[in-house]
């Protein structure tokens, strides 16, 4: 059995030693340390006593209590774990119903995916820099390939959490599509060279449509080859969300690029209602005039007309006029120093081919363009007893939430570029960043902050390890909530 000795030196010194009886002789195990004072002496005692449990694993009669007492001198700094974010992050997957996937690796990539994007290899080196957990690479290989029957399953997630946190009724889907490119400039069936909204048109790219709530919470999306018309994406899109969810009657908000006349019939047809931008400077010149007789420039007058593409409603504003205003003049300016020094760039939208080598300003796209500066349009199957003018612009405007959701996935989960170059691992990476995206808008929509402060807020609680070179433990020491990160917490329900 090993006991604690204490030897005493001189009034003021008293030596802490660890030792067992063999064969009736007193056998020293371990020097603890010299203590100068009864402060001293009891630390050191207490650090004898951890030492006996660690090597001994004595059963103590007395409930054994936990020590509170840290000797500095005897501990050595080996790091931070960020444990806490770790810990909030599962209570929020459970929060939303991700832990029903039941893979700790996947659920751990969307966490680093979220902390600090990086290659998969990568991240799986960081989980266990920042979190202290280890994964097999091999693990990966083997476990990743199934992981892609997770979409429907992560998507029925999204949409129940919708319905029970933001009385989610299929009523109003706000949907978009934006590009993503790789790090190559090899093509293959998904990786395609076309339209970039990165301004990466000369690298191939997938197109990712996605949809999003009233709120800005996203709950589906789609992969389409990098070479579609987003336009084409639409119908696609929305039949399978229909078929998977049986959908019977829902609002679809979208931007202009949406609308085509096929577009436009297949909505109908689906019995369902949209709401789409209009592209003003493209309508037939007959209904060009009656816009431009009808419309009163004061702010708040709004026109509707029936088009053959729905309702075409139009509103003005003076705060849009001064816009369009400015970039018509911009536009102008860039005209004419094109006709003044033709060898340069011809591209402008106020000039106009009259000869091989010859522009002139186009004059009449010029006073097309100042009719309509301060109008916008949408497109609208619903009729004003279904839907107001002004609730009409009220929904298209909330499409700026979709956007919120592009820039978090592009900016601050770093969704591209994408470095995998098969069509299983891209589909598995925009599933990580589908469901870290949806974290991300849980945390925003519930505290009203980004979700860059939030994470740079959790970064300030760290665990420091600590290594007791007696009984070569590693303890932590968590440092405390500051009060925004409380704040934070009770907004979120995880404030315990």
């Amino acid at each position: 059995m090993y006991k604690i000795r204490l030897v005493k030196y001189s009034v003021n010194s008293v030596s802490i030693q660890v030792y067992i009886i063999e064969n009736r002789k007193r056998k020293i195990i371990k020097h603890i340390g010299t203590a100068k004072n009864e402060d001293e002496k009891e630390k050191l005692i207490q650090l004898a006593q951890d030492y006996i449990n660690k090597v001994s694993k004595q059963l103590h009669i007395f409930e054994k209590t936990e020590n509170k007492i840290i000797d500095l001198t005897q501990m050595q700094y080996i790091g931070v774990y960020y444990t806490f974010f770790y810990e909030v992050m599962h209570k929020l997957f459970i929060s939303i119903g991700f832990d029903k996937h039941k893979n700790n690796l996947l659920l751990d990539l969307v966490i680093i995916r979220l902390f600090e994007p990086a290659s998969k290899f990568q991240s799986i080196k960081l989980i266990e820099q920042y979190f202290g957990i280890k994964y097999r690479r091999q693990g990966y290989y083997e476990s990743a390939p199934k992981w892609l029957d997770l979409k429907e399953q992560t998507e029925r997630i999204t949409i129940k959490f919708a319905k029970e946190n933001y009385e989610f009724k299929y009523d109003l889907l706000f949907y978009d599509v934006t590009t993503l490119y790789f790090e190559t400039f090899e093509e293959d069936e998904l990786r395609k060279n076309g339209f970039s909204k990165d301004s990466k048109s000369q690298q191939p790219q997938i197109l990712v449509a996605l949809m999003v709530t009233k709120e800005g919470f996203p709950i589906a999306y789609e992969i389409f080859s990098g070479n579609t018309f987003e336009g084409h994406t639409f119908i696609p899109s929305i039949q399978k969300f229909i078929a998977k969810n049986k959908v019977k009657d829902f609002t679809i908000v979208a931007d202009a690029a949406m609308i085509s006349d096929d577009n436009i019939q297949e909505l109908i047809a689906n019995n369902l209602h949209y709401i789409v931008g209009a592209r003003l400077g493209n309508v037939p010149r007959q209904l060009f005039d009656k816009i431009d007789t009808m419309m009163i420039r004061e702010d708040g007058q709004t026109i509707r007309i029936p088009t053959k593409k729905g309702f075409l409603v139009c509103s003005y504003s003076s705060v849009r006029y001064r816009k369009d205003k400015y970039e018509m003049e911009k536009q102008l300016r860039k005209a004419e120093l094109l006709v003044a020094n033709p060898s340069k760039n011809k591209k402008a939208k106020f000039i106009k081919a009259i000869g091989r080598d010859k522009v002139e300003i186009n004059k009449g796209l010029i006073d097309k363009t100042k009719k309509l500066l301060g109008i916008k349009g949408y497109y609208t199957n619903m009729d004003e007893s279904q839907s107001s003018n002004t609730l009409i612009i009220e929904r298209y405007h909330e499409l700026y939430k979709i956007e919120q959701n592009f820039r978090i996935a592009k900016n601050d989960l770093e969704t591209r570029p994408i470095f995998h170059f098969k069509e299983e691992p891209i589909k598995l990476h925009v599933l990580i960043c589908f469901m870290a995206l949806a974290v991300s808008r849980k945390i925003e929509l519930s505290t009203g902050a980004s979700i860059r402060s939030f994470i740079q807020e959790c970064k300030k609680i760290t665990d420091a390890r600590l290594l007791n070179l007696i009984t070569k433990e590693e303890i932590k020491m968590r440092s405390a909530l500051s009060p925004k990160m409380s704040e934070f917490l009770a907004k979120l329900n995880l404030l315990t």
